[in-house]
Parts: structure tokens; sequence; C-alpha cells
């Protein structure tokens, strides 16, 4: 171990002496290949050292806002008289069907019951892909509230589905599976109970199967939820 320390430190200073010999003539030192990619690498390092430190400054800052967007719209499908507990700490992430897997589901509870719970689900066959949605359910199997959270769709004609734009999305609430039925869960130009916009019939189209899709998941998935253990009190 001894010797290759000593043979380190011997190749070192050798070309410590090199570099400071060569630095009394710059002009030669530059025009060596090994220099500009030594140049280029501690240009690299320092550049990469200073986007690290600036992420490591804004990460927490970052994770708290997007903490905080997420329970904005948790607010907006599942009403605070709901629950008890704390939605951010209470998420179970559990297998689901399409492209989002697995789905990651917050469950409420109030008293330590099981009150509902709302989820991160995706709608396929938009116009322009996939949409997010945020659906809430009550524990009767109730839709408490559907968010679009995030889509590509056109603007003027599929961003009708954002609740900015339109109440369209508030159409869902109250709906069950049992109170609408299978056929009822289309747009009205498929024989469904749900409006499409004129011109966009594709964008409402592939909501409405998300959503029926998702209260399908819920249902499947309600009774792990149900008896997935409350927290420890604080």
């Amino acid at each position: 171990m001894s010797a290759g320390i000593a043979k380190s430190r011997a190749v070192l200073q050798s070309y410590w002496l090199w570099l400071k010999e060569k630095s009394r003539h710059p002009e030669l030192l530059r025009q060596r290949l090994d220099y500009q990619a030594y140049l280029l690498a501690a240009a690299g390092f320092i550049a990469s050292l200073f986007l690290g430190l600036v992420d490591l400054s804004t990460y927490k800052s970052i994770e708290t806002r997007q903490q905080e967007d997420v329970q904005a719209t948790l607010s907006q499908v599942l009403p605070e008289t709901l629950y008890d507990n704390k939605l951010l700490e209470s998420v179970v992430s559990i297998p689901g069907s399409g492209p989002a897997r697995p789905v990651q589901v917050y469950v409420a509870r109030k008293n330590g019951q099981f009150s509902g719970a709302a989820f991160r689900y995706t709608a396929t066959g938009g116009y322009s892909g996939v949409i997010g949605l945020m659906i809430g359910v009550s524990a009767k199997n109730e839709i408490l509230g559907v968010r679009v959270i995030n889509h590509a769709e056109t603007p003027g004609l599929g961003d009708k589905i954002e609740l900015q734009k339109s109440s369209w999305i508030l159409s869902f609430n109250g709906r069950t599976l049992e109170n609408t039925t299978r056929s009822q869960w289309g747009v009205r130009k498929d024989g469904g109970d749900f409006d499409q916009f004129a011109g966009a019939t594709i964008t409402p189209r592939a909501v409405v199967r998300g959503v029926h899709s998702g209260l399908e998941f819920f249902e499947k998935y309600k009774p792990m939820l149900d008896a997935e253990p409350a927290p420890p009190p604080q």
C-alpha cells in the first residue's frame, strides 16, 4: 500500500513540475490537446457542482410547493369535513388499470374510520393524448368531485374539461355505478348522460370513460383501503 502511495505521489509531483515549467510558456501549453481536455473537464465539473448546489438549495422549497398543489387539488374533490387525518401522509399505492401504474390513493378517515379517498387517475383516448384526473369518492361509492390536473387538449375546444373554463366537470358529482347505468356513462352523442362540446366530442368522451373506469377501480380496491390501518395519533 505504501509503495503505491509513494508511486502516486511521485507521478503527481512529476506532473506538477512539468505543469510549472510549461506555465512559463502558456502559448505552448494551450496548443496541447490534453490541456484543452483538462480545461473542458474543469469547466464541466464547476458547472455540475453549481447545478448540484442550486438543486440542493431549491429541492425542499420545490417539494413543499408540489405538496401544496396536491393538497389544494385534494381539497376540491374531498370536503374537509369528511376527514381529520393528514391526507398527504395517508397514501396507499396500489396497482391500477391504464398507463398510470401504480395509482396513488389518498385515504380519508374520520375518527379513525374510512370515509373516502381521492386518487390520481388517467383517462386515455383524448384528442392529444392522456388526461390526468383527480377523483374524490366517498365511502358510499359516490363521486364527490373530479378535477383535470393535466392535459394537452386543444385550447378553446377540449379545454372546457377544466373548471376554470366551464362547469362541465361538475356533472360527475353525486354519480355512482348504481345511479348511472353503464350505457349512461357516455356523452349524449353516444346515448349517454353527459354533454359533449361543440366540435370536440373526443375529449369529453375520454374523460367520461376515464371517470367511469376510476369509479370501478375505487369499488374494486375499496375493501383494501378500508382495511388499511389508520396511522397512530400525533
